[in-house]
């Protein structure tokens, strides 16, 4: 007990006590605030799109700030969101095709941005259509036809089905086909396909491939504001002449398509580290696909199936962080670690600091308390002979540690008090014994 005591009234031990205090709460929020990855996986589309593409340039830009992007080539959208909804797969972001998530499916996921718009593009042969004129402008006219739809696991897939079924088309009144983009370019050259759906950026390489097949035009959607008033996830987008290739004049005029867009997807537990590198680096690599998009319009909030992380919603309206903006990223990453940790450790003592002298004085007091009982014993014990060799023993020894105690000036008088009342005690003994 008496070695406890001695703990407790050391200020010395005191100060070792609340410097490990000190350092465990820090190596505490230390692991419960852990650094961004150096190296993430993203899951994208086929190596011949732009989803793919888009994710090699995110990851030529990240590279320069000591993080490794992989960049996964997958079927598309629908692949993207189960290897990000698996834990076990490694895949940390994705891109997505706006309208193709059950939201309720995939609780955890949230949206960084949406990137870029992706048109459903509906390229038609002339001859297919000859009753019309030659031109297709609504999907109803797509009944009887040979369509390819997009292959299992694309968000191309997703919305053309939708988009047919509204469009009134039921299963058995159209041949469709569940393709890639290459074997409906392979079809659609040979004739063995009427029409093919492609949802793609205006920049995908993909696209490129049906310049060249001769009599393909590009559906204009007359109905496409009625599409996007009852899907909120599309935008109407107009398509100058010429603009796909000036070279092949695609498409041959003014057209008018639906567009969802392309987002970047996430875990709700990602790191805000990771959100500020990679919208940081889309600005940059955005700036070149302008073919349908205005300048300054991507990143943004809008087209978007899941909800906008907190943090991405921030950077898309203030920029990035101080931090961020005039630090090198691990610099700033780092750092804001170290405040994220330094703060809750100021809210948690500085309050304590209050408490200390009131904590000193506690101290004292239990100190001169413990002496005053013994003068008290002392003063008990003072006319028993008997104990007159230890009363007088116990006196010195209590005259001693009572001469040890070091106090503070503010403290001085109860100090110099308890030392009077000594010396009162010893004058009434040397009264009694002489």
């Amino acid at each position: 007990m008496n070695s406890i005591k001695k703990y407790l009234y050391n200020p010395f031990a005191i100060a070792i006590g609340f410097c490990i205090l000190l350092i465990s709460i820090f190596a505490v929020l230390w692991i419960l605030v852990p650094p961004p990855p150096k190296a993430i996986e993203m899951a994208t589309g086929f190596p011949t799109g732009l989803y793919y593409q888009f994710g090699e340039r995110l990851k030529k830009e990240v590279a320069t700030d000591g993080v490794n992007l992989e960049v996964k080539s997958t079927g598309g959208t629908i692949d993207n969101l189960a290897l990000l909804n698996d834990p076990k797969s490694g895949v940390k972001f994705a891109m997505t095709q706006g309208g193709v998530a059950d939201v309720t499916k995939y609780p955890n996921l949230v949206s960084i941005a949406g990137m870029f718009y992706e048109p459903v593009w509906v390229w038609y042969r002339e001859p297919a259509f000859k009753s019309e004129s030659g031109k297709l402008s609504v999907l109803g006219q797509l009944k009887g036809k040979r369509v390819a739809i997009g292959n299992e696991g694309s968000g191309t897939l997703a919305l053309s089905t939708t988009l047919l079924k509204m469009s009134g088309i039921a299963e058995n009144e159209i041949h469709t086909e569940r393709l890639k983009p290459d074997e409906a370019l392979a079809k659609l050259n040979s004739g063995d396909l009427d029409a093919a759906f492609i949802v793609a950026a205006a920049e995908a390489p993909a696209l490129e491939k049906f310049y060249k097949i001769p009599g393909i035009r590009l559906m204009s959607f007359d109905q496409a504001d009625a599409y996007t008033r009852n899907m909120p996830y599309l935008s109407k987008v107009n398509v100058p002449r010429g603009l796909l290739s000036i070279e092949h004049d695609l498409p041959r005029q003014d057209i008018q398509v639906i567009a969802p867009t392309a987002t970047l997807v996430t875990q709700d537990n990602v790191s805000p580290a990771m959100i500020s590198l990679l919208l940081s680096a889309s600005y940059d690599i955005l700036k070149s696909y302008s073919r349908l998009q205005k300048p300054g319009e991507f990143p943004s909030s809008i087209g978007m199936d899941f909800p906008l992380h907190v943090d991405a919603e921030i950077y898309l309206k203030d920029g990035p962080s101080f931090l961020h903006r005039h630090l090198p990223f691990w610099t700033a990453v780092w750092v804001g670690r170290f405040v994220k940790i330094v703060i809750p450790l100021l809210v948690i003592f500085i309050p304590l600091f209050t408490y200390i002298p009131s904590a000193k004085n506690f101290l004292l007091r239990l100190k001169l308390a413990q002496v005053y009982t013994e003068l008290r014993e002392l003063d008990k014990n003072a006319f028993n002979p008997v104990l007159k060799e230890k009363n007088f023993k116990d006196l010195e020894a209590i005259e001693r540690r009572v001469n040890n105690i070091k106090v503070s000036m503010m403290d001085s008088k109860e100090l110099y008090d308890l030392k009077g009342h000594v010396g009162d005690v010893r004058a009434r003994l040397k009264h009694l014994y002489p």
